[in-house]
């Protein structure tokens, strides 16, 4: 059932973003990849899962979004483009819950470029019985892949997690994260002051490695009053497009892709806790390959 909205923040940062710069595109969203944006990529992404009914592109400049897509993906009637805030929470606390972007919400940005339809179903119907779901992956499964691939990694005990672009938001009760997301923004990619964001018991339980994500991220989000749970995903899942070298990365992926693909069999419904069960028994089985590899 078509049940999600999928919010795409694809805003660019006050003096520009220096990767389009240097490309000589006007909107890192609208970088192409083997002849598709990167927004393009995003959006039929989400479309392809059938659990999305509405596509919310969050742009500050939708002008420049919408006379820059080449492709006519901004036409259909699923899809939206709006003009959003200055800052991401901001933009996000305005516009969740609202007719524009009704519950439950998936979160995602333009430059995640390797997302996949499969991803997607993958994280949403793992994504029920929380306030929020937070996809990431396991940093030894990721670099037994990519093994010179750099991400922003979060060290706890039972291993390092870097976020995977996607975000599940299911009601109001995960307004308070958004308004503390707003508070520490500048920091969401420092560690480090994000931890210590939520007090001196988690703080320390995390410079000590006391304490597993799991239940370090439960810590977190009592203090909110709300549940939130991670997801954890595939080797490919955290590789967005914010330097050269991603953006060389991503090109190799897709083009491996292309070389291996094969007619797609017709799909096979399944209850949402066996697909879940299964993609978390996967990342589990990759984790502890690569440990021992």
């Amino acid at each position: 059932m078509r049940d999600w909205t999928a919010i795409v923040l694809a805003g660019e940062r006050p003096d520009g973003d220096p990767l389009a710069k240097g490309l000589g595109v006007p909107a890192k969203a609208l970088i192409e990849i083997e002849g598709r944006t990167m927004l393009s990529r995003v959006v039929r992404a989400l479309l392809d899962s059938d659990r999305v009914a509405r596509v919310v592109v969050l742009a500050q400049d939708t002008g420049l979004i919408s006379s820059g897509e080449p492709s006519d993906l901004l036409s259909d009637p699923r899809i939206a483009l709006m003009t959003s805030g200055n800052g991401i929470a901001s933009s996000l606390r305005s516009i969740l819950g609202t007719p524009d972007a009704p519950w439950p919400v998936l979160v995602t940005t333009a430059d995640n470029a390797l997302l996949t339809g499969r991803r997607v179903q993958s994280f949403l119907s793992c994504a029920g019985g929380c306030d929020i779901g937070v996809g990431v992956s396991e940093r030894s499964v990721v670099e037994s892949r990519f093994p010179g691939t750099r991400r922003t990694w979060l060290k706890f005990r039972d291993g390092h997690y870097s976020g995977a672009n996607l975000f599940a938001f299911n009601s109001d009760l995960c307004l308070p994260a958004i308004d503390h997301w707003r508070e520490v923004e500048q920091d969401r990619k420092k560690g480090i002051k994000l931890i210590a964001s939520f007090g001196p018991s988690l703080f320390l339980a995390f410079l000590l490695r006391r304490v597993g994500f799991e239940k370090g991220l439960g810590m977190a989000s009592r203090k909110m009053g709300l549940v939130a749970k991670p997801i954890v995903l595939d080797a490919e899942a955290p590789i967005d497009v914010d330097k050269p070298e991603d953006l060389e990365l991503v090109r190799q992926i897709l083009a491996q892709r292309l070389h291996d693909e094969r007619p797609a069999k017709p799909a096979i419904s399944e209850p949402q806790s066996a697909v879940c069960q299964e993609e978390q028994d996967r990342s589990a089985q990759e984790a502890r390959a690569a440990l021992h590899s």
